[in-house]
């Protein structure tokens, strides 16, 4: 495979020579830990790329020997011989041995790593703050700290799950996130840097001239747009995904739970108001289904905090999930196999935040008047006015824990338990004992949770499934009115979504009384 309009004529000893942080050339055992971390054998892989197949976009990824690229699995360029590629489980695990990202089929383009049944909770939660940004703020040491574990632990889990360390994969998202905003958007070089997690210009400049052997400048040049549109001043990203997707499930649920004045959720559309650092805005997020994408529009002053919006919005949206292999273990069960085909491509609705999910679901919980009502009246009451945007609905910023720990809320039509439950949730995020952020364990954040909130365990269970994205939790509240399950070990590694497709069933047997 060779990158476009760029010399392929690469020696594998230069190849070693690029290896990030070492320089001693990789071992039979380092690569055979490269092919163990796939989950798909090299033969499989072979015929993957042979046949260009877009269901292995993103999951594994292709390094050539004689030229020293990593490709996509749908790559258009020849494909190589069998004895001069690796297979390797994650595009920061080809980087990490050496190879740089081909400039034909782009892997900043493909999917993001699905989330596999071999990940172990540990590395799952590691990669949320990674994702997060933690590596780019503090060093490996804070993660591992967050995670409980040493350093030294910490690097061999990845290198046994994920084929490279943290660093590496803290270093490839920045790069090829760098490289997705310089070829789809019109912001400076500078904007770009930071946005990406790069510390600084000089840093970015130089990451990007070794890895492409261009300067961002070159690299813009060659996308083959020109001037910037002045009728567009938000900025615009296509995120991908893969195929099935439920979109009137997802938008359902989001809409069902939406906060008024904060978010607004369409037929087939997402806004929302938010702050990050010192900036303040909104997004908007509508699906592309012909292309498997959707766009992501970003108010102009979060230029510069890119990087932890889109993150975000992946969790929204679950746009990492791989639904034919979560299909293909839920189908197995009789109960289940016939939804499954159904309502295809039922994602895990997330959250912007796993606080603003908690207080919703405790508002939710009055006896007499309905949770959005309460919710437009708690931001009403507490939140910050959000600036001015085109649509006058969106018109606030959702409280901050300390704005909810120090406002009086018996006012707005609160039960006491109700104002208890959102003082003591609140009261635990402020001070750390309560995080939705992926460093504390699954276990842990429930417990503590149904100690704060007053919610009973299956609403708990919900709200974690939810922040946190756990593909695997289940509890029998949450389907108890559709089909409890007799055996919902059947549906591991995959609870969650065989929860959420018997509740994606019951909505739409629901809409069908409503209409007849």
């Amino acid at each position: 495979m060779s990158e476009n309009g760029q010399s392929c004529g690469l020696a594998v000893d230069t190849v070693q020579k690029r290896r990030v942080g070492r320089a001693e050339t990789p071992t039979v055992d380092e690569a055979s830990r490269f092919e163990m971390s796939l989950r798909l054998s090299p033969t499989t892989c072979y015929d993957a790329v042979t046949r260009d197949d877009p269901a292995f976009d993103g999951v594994f990824y292709t390094a050539v020997l004689t030229t020293g690229i990593y490709c996509r699995p749908i790559c258009k360029a020849q494909t190589p011989r069998r004895e001069n590629v690796r297979f390797f489980a994650t595009a920061a695990a080809a980087a990490d041995a050496g190879f740089r990202p081909c400039l034909k089929c782009r892997p900043e383009l493909a999917p993001d790593a699905p989330v596999h049944q071999a990940l172990s909770p540990l590395t799952a939660r590691a990669l949320r703050l990674i994702g997060r940004g933690v590596l780019d703020e503090a060093g490996v040491g804070e993660l591992a700290r967050r995670l409980n574990l040493s350093t030294r632990q910490l690097r061999r889990i990845f290198l046994d799950e994920i084929g490279a360390p943290p660093v590496a994969v803290a270093q490839t998202r920045r790069l090829l996130f760098a490289k997705k905003l310089i070829d789809e958007t019109d912001l400076p070089m500078t904007d770009i840097a930071f946005s990406a997690g790069f510390g600084s210009v000089r840093r970015f400049n130089d990451t990007i001239r070794k890895t492409y052997s261009r300067t961002p400048t070159e690299i813009r040049k060659l996308r083959g747009r020109s001037k910037p549109d002045p009728d567009k001043p938000d900025i615009e990203l296509k995120l991908p995904y893969r195929e099935p997707f439920n979109w009137p499930a997802m938008f359902a649920v989001l809409r069902a739970g939406a906060i008024p004045r904060v978010e607004l959720v369409g037929m087939d559309s997402y806004r929302r108001t938010l702050r990050i650092g010192d900036a303040t805005g909104s997004i908007e997020v509508t699906p592309l289904p012909e292309e498997h994408a959707v766009t992501l529009r970003v108010d102009a002053r979060f230029s510069r905090y890119l990087l932890p919006i889109t993150e975000a919005v992946k969790n929204i949206f679950d746009l990492r999930a791989d639904p034919a292999t979560i299909a293909s273990c839920l189908a197995g069960d009789p109960l289940l196999a016939a939804h499954v085909r159904a309502h295809a491509g039922t994602r895990l609705p997330g959250s912007w935040d796993g606080f603003e999910l908690v207080v919703r679901a405790i508002l939710d919980r009055h006896p007499t008047l309905p949770g959005a009502y309460l919710a437009a009246a708690l931001v009403d009451r507490i939140g910050d006015e959000a600036p001015e945007t085109d649509n006058p609905t969106l018109s606030h910023l959702f409280p901050t824990p300390g704005q909810l720990v120090e406002t009086d809320l018996t006012n707005i039509g609160l039960t006491s338990e109700q104002c208890d439950g959102l003082r003591s949730v609140a009261r635990a995020v402020d001070d750390g004992r309560l995080a939705f952020d992926g460093s504390q364990p699954a276990d842990a954040v429930i417990e503590r949770l149904a100690a704060t909130s007053g919610l009973d365990a299956a609403s708990v269970h919900l709200v974690i499934m939810r922040s946190l994205g756990e593909p695997d939790m289940f509890h029998p509240g949450l389907v108890a009115e559709v089909a409890a399950p007799s055996q919902p070990d059947a549906w591991r590694p995959w609870r969650t979504y065989g929860v959420m497709c018997l509740q994606a069933a019951a909505a739409a047997e629901q809409e069908t009384l409503v209409a007849t």
